[in-house]
């Protein structure tokens, strides 16, 4: 069974990803080079061109995989399991999203929260998305997809969530 993930949609949804894809895009530049070595008359420039074919397709294959299992990763909500229900811990966590300054982006009371976290000149911040579901609180915050994946942005997000379910008083699940 596939996780809960927040969802991305359009320019978002390619801005996030675009790291995972230039890597794709470098994968089959070398997959391209692997096939024009075939085509060459001498052996030898043919074999180099396929081992540096061979050498970039891992290497741009594998930092692609990397990339794309952290992005989804990043995605899954996270479960919070607290003693109250869904209007009180709406109400917990929109007092927290307010106190520490983040834009509430919409709101659906005791359903779903999403805001956007204080960023700085360069960065508008992280996103956050709350969702209620009884006793449960599922959280997730990724990097602003407009700025990308990024491995200081995911240490942002961490605490991020280490934050909201602080304001919960509960333990985080999975």
């Amino acid at each position: 069974m596939d996780a809960e993930r927040m969802e991305l949609v359009g320019s978002d949804r390619a801005r996030y990803f675009a790291p995972t894809a230039i890597c794709g895009y470098l994968a089959l530049i070398c997959l391209a080079l692997i096939v024009t070595s075939a085509f060459l008359s001498g052996m030898h420039d043919a074999l180099a061109l396929t081992a540096a074919g061979i050498f970039g397709l891992v290497l741009s294959g594998g930092l692609g995989t990397v990339f794309w299992r952290a992005q989804r990763r990043d995605l899954e909500f996270r479960r919070v399991a607290t003693p109250d229900e869904a209007a009180r811990n709406f109400e917990k966590i929109r007092s927290t999203v307010e106190a520490e300054g983040w834009q509430i982006t919409e709101e659906a009371r005791d359903r779903q929260l999403l805001a956007v976290t204080a960023g700085s000149a360069f960065s508008p911040g992280e996103r956050v998305a709350v969702r209620f579901r009884g006793h449960d609180v599922l959280v997730a915050s990724i990097c602003d997809p407009g700025v990308g994946f990024s491995l200081v942005g995911r240490g942002r997000c961490e605490r991020h969530r280490a934050l909201i379910v602080a304001c919960l008083g509960a333990s985080s699940g999975h």
